[in-house]
């Protein structure tokens, strides 16, 4: 399965930033989770098809409304992950 590791750095806690990332991945029926890192950014690992990958990368660099997103780190890993799309724990 193609899959993508994201750190989104910038001001993206306290904004938003993860619930609206949940629901973007879940209307591109992603698989994967998201989460607040203790540095401040944003971290998510995202599986599904190429298209809908690339689409959450694009979307991740503007994010929502409040976020001001200063970058987007994205490796690719091949990684098998549970159906569905969850905000997980900071880490």
């Amino acid at each position: 399965m193609t899959a993508a590791r994201l750190v989104i750095t910038g001001m993206v806690q306290g904004v938003g930033y993860r619930a609206s990332f949940a629901r973007e991945a879940l209307s591109l029926q992603l698989d994967g989770w998201v989460r607040n890192r203790s540095d401040g950014a944003v971290e998510a690992l995202v599986a599904g098809e190429q298209h809908a990958i690339d689409a959450i990368i694009g979307w991740s660099r503007k994010g929502p409304p409040a976020a001001c997103v200063i970058g987007v780190s994205v490796t690719r890993e091949d990684v098998q992950l549970a159906p569905g799309f969850r905000i997980a724990a900071g880490g």
